[in-house]
C-alpha cells in the first residue's frame, strides 16, 4: 500500500515536493521537480533558477535538502560526501563569503545531467569585494535529487563599486533582474 502526500516545502518557497510512505517498510522518498530525464529547456532551466533562489537563501539546511544523502561534490580543491559535511562546508564558506549574492546561468543538460555557469559576488572580513566565476556538473537521481555536483570556481577581485547584484541580502534574485547573459558575464 502507497500513499502520496503533496505539500509545500515550508522553507523553500515555491518548490513542491512529494514524499511517498509505504507503510510496510516506512521509508520516504523526497522528489525534488522538476524530475530527469532534462529533455526541454524550460524543465532544465527551471532546476538552474531553484538551486540559484536555495544558495542565495545562505540557508546550508535548505541548500542540502537538493542532494541524496550520499552526494559526492568536488568544490574547487575539496571533496566533500553527504549531507553533515555539505552543511559545514556551506555553513563556513558563508561566514567567510559575505554580503554573497549569486545568478546561475544554464550551459547544456542532457538526461539526467545539467551543466551551469555561474557568478557570485562577496566580499572576505577586510573588505576585499570579489566576483566568483565557475562552472558546474550536476547528476540527479531519478527524484530529481543531485546526486554529484563538480564545481571549478575562480576569484576576482573586484572594486565595490563595479558590483552587479544588487537585490536585498537572502533572498532570491529579482524575476527583473539581469542574467549573466545580460550583464556580459
Amino acid at each position: 500500500f502507497q500513499q502520496q502526500v503533496r505539500m509545500e516545502a515550508a522553507t523553500i518557497p515555491c518548490v513542491t515536493s512529494t514524499t511517498t510512505t509505504t507503510t510496510a517498510t516506512a521509508a520516504t522518498t523526497t522528489t525534488r521537480p522538476p524530475l530527469p530525464p532534462y529533455t526541454n529547456e524550460q524543465d532544465a532551466s527551471k532546476k538552474v533558477r531553484l538551486a540559484e533562489d536555495a544558495w542565495n537563501s545562505r540557508d546550508p539546511v535548505r541548500v542540502s535538502g537538493a542532494y541524496t544523502a550520499t552526494c559526492k561534490w568536488r568544490n574547487r580543491s575539496e571533496f566533500l560526501q553527504g549531507t553533515e559535511e555539505i552543511v559545514a562546508f556551506l555553513t563556513r564558506k558563508w561566514q567567510r563569503e559575505a554580503d554573497y549574492r549569486l545568478i546561475k546561468e544554464l550551459w547544456a543538460y542532457q538526461g539526467n545531467r545539467i551543466a551551469v555557469r555561474f557568478a557570485y559576488e562577496w566580499h572576505d572580513n577586510a573588505d576585499n569585494w570579489y566576483r566568483s566565476y565557475g562552472n558546474e556538473n550536476w547528476e540527479f537521481d531519478e527524484n530529481g535529487l543531485m546526486r554529484l555536483r563538480i564545481a571549478s570556481i575562480n576569484d576576482v577581485p573586484i572594486r565595490e563599486e563595479d558590483r552587479k547584484f544588487h537585490w536585498p541580502l537572502g533572498t532570491s534574485r529579482p524575476t527583473d533582474h539581469p542574467g549573466l547573459s545580460e550583464l556580459g558575464l
